[in-house]
C-alpha cells in the first residue's frame, strides 16, 4: 500500500510540472505533492458554513490510533454497558484525515467532543457507572485527557485537517463542572451551585440550576471576582505550570477588563485553543442553560483570538471566513425560527454570536416526502433565517429518538440529510449503517444515550457487501454537495413530480453554482426534464453514475439501475 501510495505521489508530482491543476479547492493552500489525488477536493468551490458537510464523532468511540494511551488515572472499575473509555483518540481521527476517509465522504467539517481533561473517577447516574468517556464532564480545561491524547497530537489534527481542506470545530462546554466523586471534589462555591436541579418550566429554572443532580452548575450569570480554586493551583504546580497559566491570566484580564468572574476564567481557557491552534468553530453545549451573553462575549473573544492566529499564521489561513459558532440548544426546531421560547421569555441566540442552530426538527421532517422536505427548509432559511443556518442531523449521540434507529433505510437517510438545505451533520457510522442498539438492551437496564455509542463499525466495512454499498452511496451523494455549495447553501425549486427532479441555485458575488437533482427515478431508461434550467445542447454530467448527457428538448436521458441522478454542468 505505502508504495503504490508513493507510486501515486510521484505520478501527481510529474503531472504539476507539466501543468497546473485546476480542480484543487483554492482556498487551500496545499502542495499536490502531500495529498493523493483520489482524495483531494474536487472543485474550485468557495465554502460557506451555511452547506457545511461536517462530520461529528465521539473522541473515544471512533477509531483508537494510540493504544498506549488506552489507561489513565487508574480508570478501571467496572462499568455499565458502553459507558467506560474504549481507546478512540485524536490521533485516530488524524489517521483517518490521511487515509482520506473524510475526504472520500465529502467532509469539509469534523466535529469531535471534548477532549479537555476529564474527572479521574467514575459516578453512576441512574444508569450504571460511568466514566467521562464522552468529553462533557470538566476537570481542567487547560489541559488535555491523556485518554485522548496530547496538546501535540490536537496541534497535529488540525494541521492535517486543514491541508486537507477540513475545518476543524471543537465542542465546548462552559455550564458546567464534571460530577463530584470520589477522587474528584467539588469547584468552590463561588464557582458552581449544586442545587437546585432544573425543571425547565422557565428561563430562571432553565439557566441558573443544574442538569441533573451532582453536575455542579458554573454561575455563569455572576460578575463577581473568585479566586481560583486550591485544587486546580496545586494541580498546575505539580505539573510545572502554575507561573505560565497565573501570568496568562494576567494578561488575558489586563487586556480584556473583564472582573475575574467564573465565565471568564473559561472564557479565556477555551479561546487559548483557537489562539493556539488555529481551530475554526466552536459547537457548543448546552446552550440554552447558560445566560445568551456569555456567548456573546464567548464568541467576541473567539473571534479575537481566530484573527489573532491568522495574523501570526498567513501561511495556513484558509481563507477569510469569520470564526464560526454552532449551538446546541436542546429541542429548538427551525420552525422556531430565530427564536427559542423558555415559556416566560424568547431568547434569539442568533444574536448572540451563533451563526447556526442545532436543528432537532429533521428526524421527524424526515418522514414525509421529499418536496415537503426541501421546500420548507428552503423557504425558512431565505426568511426568517436568512444570513443564518440550521445544522440538520438524523442521528445523535444524545438524541434516544433518532430516525429509522434500526437502519432499515440508510438510502433514504442520506438523501434526506445531505440534501436537505442547510448544513449537515452525519454522525458516526450513520454512513455504515452502524448499530443504534445494545444486544439484550431490553433484558439490560440500559437507557438512553449509550445505545448510541458503540464504538465505529470499521470491521463490517471489510466484511458486510451490504456495509460497503451503503458507504458508497453516502459517498456519492457527500462529495457532490461538498463540491457544489447549491445543494446545502442555495435555492430549492422543484422541476418535476413524478419522476421527482429539483434544481437548486447558488449565487454569492461573481460565484455561481446550479445543479439538477432527481430521486425516486425509475431503474433502466429515465427521462430528467431540466427545461427552464439547462438549455437545449448544454453538457451536463451525472455524478452518481458517472455519465455524459447532453439537454435535448428540455430534457436528459439516462439508462441505468440507480434510483438517482446527480446532474452538473460537464467541465
Amino acid at each position: 500500500m505505502k508504495r503504490l501510495l508513493s507510486a501515486v505521489i510521484i505520478l501527481l508530482i510529474l503531472a504539476s510540472c507539466k501543468e497546473q491543476r485546476k480542480d484543487i479547492v483554492e482556498e487551500v493552500a496545499v502542495k499536490t505533492d502531500t495529498i493523493p489525488k483520489s482524495i483531494e477536493p474536487q472543485k474550485n468551490a468557495p465554502f460557506a458554513w451555511e452547506g457545511a458537510n461536517i462530520y461529528f464523532l465521539l473522541t473515544d468511540r471512533f477509531n483508537n490510533g494510540n493504544t498506549k494511551n488506552d489507561l489513565n488515572f487508574d480508570r478501571t472499575e467496572p462499568t455499565g454497558p458502553l459507558r467506560g473509555f474504549m481507546g478512540g483518540d485524536i490521533q485516530g481521527i488524524t489517521k483517518k484525515i490521511e487515509e482520506g476517509y473524510f475526504s472520500d465522504l465529502g467532509i469539509n467539517a469534523i466535529w469531535f467532543t471534548p477532549v479537555i481533561e476529564q474527572i479521574h473517577g467514575s459516578t453512576d447516574e441512574g444508569t450504571g457507572n460511568t466514566y467521562g468517556y464522552h468529553g462533557y464532564w470538566a476537570k481542567d480545561w487547560t489541559n488535555l485527557d491523556p485518554n485522548f491524547g496530547t496538546r501535540k497530537d490536537l496541534e497535529t489534527m488540525v494541521k492535517t485537517a486543514h491541508k486537507y481542506g477540513i475545518r476543524v470545530l471543537l465542542d465546548v462546554v462552559l455550564n458546567h463542572t464534571g460530577p463530584v466523586t470520589e477522587i474528584d471534589g467539588a469547584w468552590p462555591d463561588e464557582w458552581v451551585r449544586k442545587e437546585p436541579t432544573c425543571d425547565f418550566t422557565t428561563y430562571e429554572t432553565t439557566v441558573e440550576c443544574t442538569l441533573v443532580e451532582n453536575l455542579p452548575d458554573i454561575r455563569t450569570e455572576s460578575n463577581e471576582p473568585v479566586e481560583l480554586p486550591d485544587a486546580l493551583l496545586a494541580k498546575w504546580k505539580e505539573e510545572g505550570r502554575l507561573s505560565q497559566e497565573l501570568d496568562e491570566l494576567q494578561l488575558f484580564f489586563e487586556r480584556t477588563g473583564y472582573p475575574r468572574a467564573p465565565r471568564y476564567y473559561i472564557i479565556k481557557w477555551l479561546t487559548d485553543y483557537v489562539n493556539n491552534l488555529g481551530v475554526d468553530g466552536f459547537r457548543v453545549d448546552t446552550v440554552k442553560h447558560v445566560n445568551e451573553e456569555a456567548w456573546s462575549e464567548l464568541y467576541k473573544e473567539a473571534s479575537f483570538a481566530f484573527e489573532n492566529w491568522k495574523k501570526m499564521h498567513p501561511d495556513k489561513v484558509l481563507d477569510d471566513k469569520p470564526f464560526y459558532m454552532v449551538g446546541e440548544v436542546y429541542n429548538y426546531g427551525i420552525s422556531n425560527g430565530r427564536e427559542y421560547d423558555f415559556n416566560d421569555k424568547k431568547v434569539d441566540y442568533f444574536a448572540h454570536g451563533f451563526k447556526s442552530l442545532i436543528n432537532f426538527e429533521l428526524k421527524e421532517d424526515a418522514k414525509k416526502d421529499y418536496e415537503s422536505i426541501f421546500r420548507k427548509y428552503n423557504k425558512m432559511l431565505n426568511t426568517d433565517l436568512i444570513g443564518k443556518s440550521v445544522v440538520n442531523y438524523l442521528t445523535s449521540h444524545d438524541d434516544g429518538s433518532p430516525f429509522d434507529p434500526e437502519r432499515k433505510d440508510p438510502f433514504r437517510a442520506a438523501n434526506v440529510l445531505l440534501l436537505t438545505p442547510g448544513a449537515s451533520q452525519i454522525y458516526y457510522g450513520d454512513e455504515t449503517a452502524r448499530d443504534l442498539t445494545i444486544e439484550g438492551s431490553i433484558d439490560n437496564p440500559v437507557e438512553g444515550d449509550a445505545t448510541l455509542r458503540s464504538f465505529m463499525n470499521w470491521d463490517e466495512l471489510d466484511s458486510l457487501p451490504r456495509t460497503k454499498e451503503v458507504l458508497q452511496h453516502w459517498k456519492k451523494l457527500g462529495t457532490f454537495r461538498r463540491n457544489h455549495l447549491a445543494v446545502g447553501a442555495g435555492k430549492h425549486k422543484r422541476l418535476g413530480k413524478k419522476p421527482y427532479i429539483f434544481s437548486r441555485t447558488y449565487v454569492e458575488g461573481n460565484f455561481k453554482d446550479k445543479v439538477v437533482i432527481g430521486l425516486d427515478l425509475p431503474k433502466g431508461k429515465k427521462s430528467i426534464w431540466v427545461k427552464g434550467f439547462f438549455g437545449d445542447g448544454t453538457k451536463l454530467y451525472d455524478t452518481y453514475s458517472e455519465t455524459e448527457v447532453v439537454v435535448a428538448n428540455g430534457k436528459v436521458l439516462l439508462e441505468n439501475d440507480f434510483n438517482i441522478a446527480l446532474l452538473e454542468l460537464k467541465e
